[in-house]
């Protein structure tokens, strides 16, 4: 506990600094990868159809490892912050995109039916009965990628992006205990910080006739 703490004061500055870049990396992946998610997911519950494909081949990227996908993307972008946004972005895709549309495929017909007999719009109807009543499923596809992207932020290293991955492979390459935990440690509580703040959102947002918890 003594080495942890004083690898913690010496190393302040390095591990203040990586600590931003993760919550940049996180944050602006997840941002950029709710801004594309969600608009699909509510656009394939339309048209049904469309749906296997979309999920099917947002799935398929997922099954590729991290590294392989970072290492596939240098060649085509080079090496940076933007490198590993676009393979955040990529692995934040498939649980909002999936939670979105079993959300919305999810509401009950005749609750969409008596909306249009009160003579509702689709997009009255979207924004007033199907979503509110999507939220649950929605926010928990976020929460997902929430923990899945902050994860995966800490391999931007390898491709010069920073973030906390940078103190966690110095530890391993110093054989640095402390050094390590003072990398994963901050992951861990950044991705649990995440996942209560959406969590208090879903409550703030969810209508209180719909709040289970």
């Amino acid at each position: 506990m003594n080495d942890f703490l004083e690898t913690l004061q010496s190393r302040s500055d390095l591990i203040q600094q990586a600590f931003l870049e993760h919550i940049y990396l996180s944050f602006v992946a997840l941002a950029i990868g709710i801004a594309i998610a969600l608009p699909l997911g509510i656009l394939i519950a339309r048209y049904r159809k469309y749906a296997e494909p979309v999920i099917g081949i947002t799935a398929i990227f997922q099954t590729i490892p991290s590294l392989a996908l970072f290492g596939f993307l240098v060649p085509l972008i080079g090496i940076g912050s933007k490198t590993a946004l676009i393979a955040l972005i990529i692995y934040a895709l498939l649980p909002i995109l999936r939670n979105t549309y079993t959300g919305l495929t999810s509401v009950d017909s005749s609750i969409i039916e008596a909306g249009r007999g009160m003579g509702m719009t689709r997009t009255q109807i979207l924004k007033q009965i199907e979503f509110p009543l999507a939220l649950p499923f929605i926010m928990a596809g976020i929460r997902t990628a929430t923990v899945l992207t902050v994860g995966i932020a800490t391999l931007a290293t390898f491709v010069g992006a920073g973030g906390l991955g940078d103190v966690i492979y110095r530890g391993l390459q110093s054989y640095n205990n402390s050094l390590v935990l003072a990398g994963a440690l901050p992951v861990a509580l950044l991705a649990i910080s995440f996942d209560l703040l959406l969590k208090w959102v879903e409550k703030k947002a969810t209508p209180k006739g719909m709040k289970t918890r």
